[in-house]
């Protein structure tokens, strides 16, 4: 397998990457525009564009942020409403796996933002069902959630007639250099069911899965081009605006807010998906199965970049983290009501022959990994410089008599500040 000369990035990257004659990946190359662009001229030129959408009544809102308990938020919400003073509508979609820290943290950002929100919260054994069909046609556990948080916004501007989403980090952007910043790429479909989705619509689960119905894939259905069209929605990332630092617009938060962290099964990050029990555990480690790399790589790659980890410190997390076994596997197994052998039977399909080979014992094993090539020729003529440390902080918790211990479905949506 080749992988990255700079960063840890394989060629079986799903998101698709390239290499150049250095052997330096797209995603690496990209990033560069992070210490080049002029980002009080691109800050400037979002200001133009939101304005533009600004409702000149004050009657309807500006724009629609998707939310969570986790990840960009806190800082979406932020910049949109306190930096550059748009009115925003929140929308979340419940994702059904959620730990009492992410119910506080979403509560505390409606709350302290003082804005209003819409959630959906679709029926769990419709929830169950999905899942259980997009494990057999995917391998996947996730599959609702993206499919959900990436939709209902969209279903939510379309119905209320807001032209105007606005998202976090362009992923394909980010992790594999997909498009420049420059290039200001917007969500559309294509990318949403090509790399969100995995390659699955809705629609393509009812093909698969003769459990589902039409009105169980509803909450998971992108709007009609036609009605997308009539309002003249559009998907504006923030990352092609803002230089994006994950670590440190986190810590910002934490500091601001007090955003709650966590530490995190299989990876150094503790600030990133603390609202899910499954997002560095199981859906993870799932992760590491079909493809040989998890998290703990796409980390430890972004920390790299921002020159605060070394290639041989970001290879010793990956050595740490990467193979290591999830806790919370029976809660899932409990929750979808099935056997370990039988969930893991069907990942198993999926496994990338790339990277993964099958003994005569049926055991799987690795072919190639990033700990093999910690001393590939080349790595010298492209290495960053280490300019800051790379700590990450468990932040003190709003509730210290909580146990993590099960799912949370609902919970009270606003909190006494």
């Amino acid at each position: 397998m080749n992988y990255c000369k700079r960063c840890l990035y394989p060629a079986n990257h799903p998101l698709q990457i390239t290499f150049d004659e250095q052997g330096v990946c797209s995603g690496c190359r990209v990033h560069e525009e992070k210490d080049i662009l002029d980002w009080c001229e691109r800050e400037n030129k979002l200001r133009g564009i939101l304005n533009s959408f600004r409702s000149t009544s004050g009657k309807i809102f500006d724009c629609v942020i998707p939310v969570s308990g986790a990840r960009d938020s806190y800082y979406i919400v932020h910049m949109v409403k306190n930096a550059f003073n748009m009115n925003p509508l929140l929308v979340s979609y419940n994702k059904h796996y959620n730990t009492k820290r992410g119910i506080r943290n979403l509560a505390y950002l409606r709350t302290l933002f003082d804005c209003d929100i819409i959630m959906k919260t679709v029926s769990p054994s419709v929830v169950k069902k999905v899942t259980r069909a997009t494990v057999r046609a995917m391998g996947s556990i996730y599959w609702h959630c993206i499919a959900g948080s990436t939709a209902l916004p969209v279903q939510v501007a379309t119905k209320f007639k807001i032209p105007l989403v606005i998202w976090g980090v362009h992923q394909g952007c980010d992790q594999v250099g997909m498009f420049s910043h420059l290039d200001e790429v917007e969500m559309t479909r294509k990318y949403r069911k090509e790399h969100d989705l995995m390659g699955f619509e809705a629609k393509d689960l009812l093909e698969s899965c003769s459990e589902l119905t039409e009105r169980d894939i509803e909450p998971y259905r992108y709007p009609h081009d036609k009605d997308i069209e009539a309002v003249g929605v559009r998907g504006l990332y923030l990352s092609n605006y803002i230089r994006w630092d994950s670590k440190s617009q986190h810590e910002h938060m934490m500091k601001l807010y007090k955003y709650e962290s966590a530490d995190q099964q299989r990876t150094f990050d503790f600030y990133n998906d603390v609202d899910c029990f499954h997002y560095s555990g199981l859906h993870d480690y799932i992760k590491y199965l079909k493809y040989g790399y998890g998290k703990v790589t796409d980390h430890a790659c972004r920390e790299i970049r921002l020159k605060r980890l070394s290639r041989e410190q970001g290879i010793g997390l990956v050595r740490k983290f990467v193979d290591k076994k999830p806790i919370d596997t029976p809660l899932f197994l409990e929750w979808i009501d099935t056997e370990e052998n039988e969930l893991f039977g069907f990942i198993d399909r999926f496994r990338d022959e790339q990277i993964w080979q099958r003994k005569e014992n049926g055991s799987w094993e690795l072919k190639d990994s990033i700990l093999n090539h910690i001393s590939d020729t080349g790595v010298e003529a492209v290495r960053l410089p280490v300019n800051e440390t790379c700590e990450f902080f468990i932040s003190p918790l709003r509730d210290e008599t909580v146990s993590e211990d099960n799912y949370v479905l609902v919970a009270r949506g606003y909190v006494g500040v």
